[in-house]
This record gives C-alpha cells, sequence and structure tokens, in this order.
C-alpha cells in the first residue's frame, strides 16, 4: 500500500538512524535532514523542497523528481540517470553536487546557481536551455551533450569542446573562452 505525504515538513531528521518511509511526497519541505546512503528508490518527490540536506551518495533508482527545488544541499556522488524520466524537473541552488552523474540524462531548463559541479558526468545528456549560474565546472565532462541556448557567462572552470557538443546559440564569458579551446592545446595569451 502506497503512502501519501502532502504538505508536511520534516525537520532535522536523520534517516540513516531512523527509516524513510517510501511512498509519494508532494508539496513536502525537507530541512537540515540527513539522506546520506539512503536508497530513496522507488520514491516520488512532486513539488518537494530540500533545504540543508545530506542527499551524497543515496539510491535514486526510479526515484521520482519532479518540479523539485534542492538548496544548500550536499549532494556527493549522486546518479541522476537512474531516477524515473517522467517528470523529470529540478533546479539546484547553492548545492555541492560533485562526482554525480546526469549521463544521458534530459533535462531542459534546469538551473544550477551557486553550485560546485566538480567531476560531474554531462556526458550525452540534454541540458537545452539551461543556466549553470556561478558555478565551479572544474573536470566537468561534456562529451555529445546538447548544450544549445544555455547559459555558461557566470560560471568558471568548464572544458567543453565545440566539436563534440552542441552549442548552437550557448552563452560563454569572453574571461572563460579558454574553456572552449583546451582540447585544442592552444597557447592563449590573455594579455594580448
Amino acid at each position: 500500500m502506497d503512502n501519501n505525504f502532502s504538505e508536511e515538513n520534516f525537520n532535522h531528521l536523520d534517516f540513516t538512524k531512523i527509516p524513510f518511509t517510501k511512498g509519494e511526497y508532494s508539496n513536502c519541505h525537507f530541512n537540515g535532514c540527513n539522506f546520506e546512503y539512503v536508497d530513496l528508490s522507488e520514491i516520488s518527490f512532486n513539488d518537494c523542497l530540500f533545504e540543508n540536506c545530506n542527499l551524497s551518495m543515496a539510491k535514486i533508482i526510479k526515484t521520482a523528481f519532479r518540479e523539485v527545488e534542492f538548496k544548500d544541499c550536499k549532494m556527493f556522488g549522486l546518479h541522476f540517470s537512474d531516477c524515473n524520466e517522467f517528470g523529470l524537473h529540478f533546479n539546484f541552488d547553492g548545492c555541492d553536487l560533485n562526482n554525480s552523474t546526469f549521463y544521458q540524462t534530459n533535462i531542459r531548463r534546469t538551473t544550477f546557481k551557486n553550485c560546485k559541479l566538480t567531476e560531474v558526468d554531462f556526458e550525452e545528456s540534454n541540458l537545452t536551455e539551461s543556466h549553470f549560474l556561478n558555478c565551479d565546472l572544474s573536470e566537468a565532462i561534456f562529451s555529445n551533450t546538447n548544450l544549445e541556448k544555455s547559459d555558461f557567462r557566470s560560471s568558471i572552470n568548464y572544458c567543453i569542446n565545440p566539436a563534440k557538443n552542441r552549442l548552437k546559440k550557448t552563452k560563454f564569458s569572453l574571461s572563460e573562452i579558454s574553456g572552449l579551446l583546451l582540447d585544442y592545446d592552444l597557447v592563449i595569451d590573455k594579455h594580448s
């Protein structure tokens, strides 16, 4: 029997010590909760907010994230490519997503704001019209990625090969333009 939770607040709960009830969560707010290594598989989150939570290494196989906001969350090593694709949509603000993967994930119009995205795998994903606002993309992987109409103007440390990704109308800042040329082993003198 499925459990339904609607418009509930979950504050400072440690789900590594108490079980997290499987079911459907709608318009719920999770604040300061610990989900580290917790199995969230096949759970549905609709219009939920996760704030100051630790979701690192959580298992999210067939997990549904529909219109979900993550704010100031620790999210190391998550496999978003395992999520339920139906209605998948989320945004991230101030989150640490290092070593997570979005491999082959359709996440159009996603906003990553003030996020750490070190070594995140965006290979073969669809990020059309996504916004990377003040993000650090050190060693993030972009290969066969659709980045059309996406915005990287305020982000740093990206390495995106234009020959291996779709970049039509993608926005970049002049100060970080060298990130598009790193694969070509060119010497770019910024002082000329």
